[in-house]
């Protein structure tokens, strides 16, 4: 879908970061890992995968293949969660 400036800047569609943190959430939550759990296995510090998760952080292709990796999912999967979103 192309979005064009105007209609990206006045916020039309929910931005990538925060589509990804729920589709995140949701794959966590399912997991049943607590926050600082899940953290913990996928290396990342217990703050900054809370911003993830509440789309406040601008995440790295690393951060993202340790997020795919503790999930036990492919990134293709993910995304496709994040599309739904």
């Amino acid at each position: 879908m192309f979005i064009t400036p105007t209609a990206y800047k006045l916020g039309a569609m929910a931005n990538i970061s925060q589509r990804f943190g729920r589709a995140v959430r949701k794959r966590r939550e399912s997991s049943e890992l607590s926050q600082e759990a899940f953290a913990t296995v996928a290396k990342i510090d217990r703050t900054y995968y809370s911003k993830i998760e509440r789309g406040r952080a601008n995440v790295s292709l690393l951060v993202i293949e340790r997020v795919v990796k503790a999930l036990g999912v492919d990134l293709a999967d993910l995304f496709a969660d994040v599309d739904k979103e």
